[in-house]
């Protein structure tokens, strides 16, 4: 069975879904069969990854919602061993729709249950929210990826969703894990960088990943052309730096990796 993975933090602009697309192109580069799910209405992991939203007839919304196939809707990328359920603006209704449907929190999980043999990896894109799309991505997954930018306000909100993740392990999903904590757009030249990457270090030890995401003028110019950036600048540190994460994941699983 695969290992999902969401990654989910309810402040926006964190690097989310530059992660999403980015470690599963990664993961599927070291030959891992792996598929993004697009659960953001803003649909941007859908668009860099070379669909167009407003092309998409079906999404991972329709699938919770109206029992749609998900296996009718998942997208081949350009990128061996990736595959995407997307996503468009229709997921923005799925919170109001799925209020008075039983066992909602736990709509993802009956979808993503019918593939997830399928695949060795399932990553989650989730919204900058803590709403009812991102519980059922928690209530789904195995484990949770944070991104944290390196700025002044890295810690704010953490809290609110590690308090949200241990009341889901609580009641929803006894096994979810935290995968890491995941530093991103770090600056080597800011002296404030380098001291939230050292605070974060040291309130959460373990729990952050050694990898470390720099800010990259190619990570934010490779959306823009529907390419995740090892497909679009394979040798330049964005790419090598989401390379090394997927590395970093698999040798913490305990799978083979490739070289």
């Amino acid at each position: 069975m695969g290992k999902i993975v969401a990654i989910a933090n309810q402040k926006g602009g964190v690097g989310k879904t530059t992660t999403a697309m980015n470690l599963a192109a990664s993961l599927a580069v070291l030959e891992f069969k792996t598929l993004v799910i697009d659960a953001d209405p803003q649909a941007n992991t859908t668009s860099g990854l070379g669909q167009d939203p407003k092309e998409i007839d079906n999404s991972i919304y329709e699938c919770m919602v109206d029992g749609v196939d998900i296996n009718s809707i998942i997208y081949h990328t350009d990128i061996e061993h990736l595959d995407l359920v997307p996503s468009h603006i229709d997921l923005v209704g799925a919170e109001v729709e799925m209020i008075n449907l039983d066992n909602r929190e736990e709509k993802m999980r009956e979808v993503i249950g019918k593939i997830q043999d399928q695949y060795d990896f399932i990553i989650i894109d989730c919204s900058p929210s803590l709403g009812l799309i991102t519980i059922n991505a928690l209530t789904a997954a195995n484990s949770v990826i944070i991104p944290v930018q390196c700025e002044y306000f890295a810690l704010e909100g953490l809290g609110k969703l590690l308090n949200t993740i241990k009341i889901i392990q609580t009641r929803l999903n006894p096994d979810l894990e935290i995968e890491g904590i995941l530093l991103t757009m770090y600056d080597v030249r800011l002296r404030l960088s380098n001291q939230v990457v050292e605070e974060v270090r040291l309130h959460f030890k373990n729990m952050v990943f050694e990898t470390i995401i720099p800010r990259n003028v190619k990570l934010g110019e490779s959306p823009s052309f529907g390419l995740p950036v090892i497909a679009f600048d394979a040798e330049g540190k964005g790419a090598l730096s989401y390379l090394n994460l997927a590395n970093e994941i698999a040798e913490r699983n305990g799978l083979v990796k490739m070289n």
